[in-house]
Order: structure tokens, then sequence, then C-alpha cells
């Protein structure tokens, strides 16, 4: 049954050029994102999260950043995958929580991208409103919600980006009526 799970999860990574990464706003937070322009994804340390990030993302494809085991999880910014996977430099640093005595340097077990901030979101996606939109129930992010990586589907993220639009922007176009105004010359008046 995990196998399945996984194999569905690939199959959907092969889709994607959507992606949520998660992180705790204590460890790294969107608006550090912000201020760092751009970051290694470093320290994950979950195989499938590693294959999505060296085998599948690819530059260009969009982020979406989530802030997790927070008061209100959800997705916060927007980015950009802007450097194919490398080895994870906190794999080889012995004073890190992400030291891998097993990794070598010839041999890393652990590689990260590089993610650019582009924009916050003037509407967070909360958790609680992506689990209440039913088409949204087949994503991993309600699936397997403790993969740090996870892909994102093009119609998922359409509907995401449209959770995210100020209330105001949803109001329909009202066509207003042409009023023809005849114009007065001095001597009518």
């Amino acid at each position: 049954m995990a196998e399945a799970s996984c194999q569905a999860m690939t199959d959907k990574a092969e889709k994607s050029t959507y992606w949520l990464m998660k992180s705790e706003p204590d460890v790294y937070s969107a608006q550090r994102w912000e201020k760092d322009k751009q970051t290694l994804w470093e320290g994950v340390r979950n195989y499938q999260a590693r294959n999505f990030m060296s085998q599948q993302m690819q530059v260009g494809d969009t982020v979406l950043f989530y802030h997790s085991s927070c008061e209100k999880p959800g997705i916060y910014a927007i980015g950009k995958v802007s450097k194919q996977a490398e080895p994870d430099p906190s794999q080889f640093d012995a004073k890190s929580e992400y030291f891998d005595e097993k990794s070598t340097r010839e041999k890393p077990r652990w590689l990260c991208v590089q993610v650019a901030f582009e924009k916050h979101l003037t509407r967070p996606i909360l958790l609680e409103d992506i689990r209440k939109e039913k088409k949204l129930a087949g994503m991993v992010l309600l699936k397997a919600s403790r993969l740090s990586i996870q892909p994102v589907l093009p119609e998922e993220a359409k509907i995401l980006f449209e959770m995210a639009k100020d209330p105001q922007d949803k109001k329909p176009t009202v066509k207003k009526k042409k009023i023809a105004f005849k114009s007065r010359t001095q001597k009518e008046l």
C-alpha cells in the first residue's frame, strides 16, 4: 500500500511544475526568505523529498512556500526554483544538526535545490481553507502531510491561486450603461 502511495506521488510529480515546500516559521520564515532573496533548501533528510529535488524539480518551477507547525499553517509566499539540485552542504558540516557521517563529498547522500523569493501572498492560503475545498481533496498535502516537499498539480495550483485572491477581486465585473451626453454650446446656455 505504501509503495502504491509513493508511486502515485511520483506520477503526480512527473506532471508538476509546482512544488509545495514546507518550513516552520521559527526555523526559516517567508519573511526571512524575502530578506535573503534566495536560499538553498538544505537540511531535507527524507529520501522521497530528496528525490523530488534531484530528479524532478527544474529551474523555473513554481514554489509555494508553506509555513508548518504554527498557529495558522498555510501557503504564505511564492518563488521559483533558481538552481538545479546540488550536494547539500549541511551534510558535511560536523557542527550542523543535519550532519551525516556516512555522506562523503565523492558520494553525497543529500541534495538540495536553490529557491528564489518572488512575493508574499496578500491573502495566505490557510490549511483550514484548503481542507474545505473539495477539488483539493487529492492534494499530497492532505494525503501525506508530513512530507516537506510535495508536488502540486497545475489544476490544484490554479485553484490555490484563486483562493489567494483578495475577495474584492472576486466580485463579478458589472458593466456600466453608456449614457450619451449631448454637448451644449455656449449659445444654448
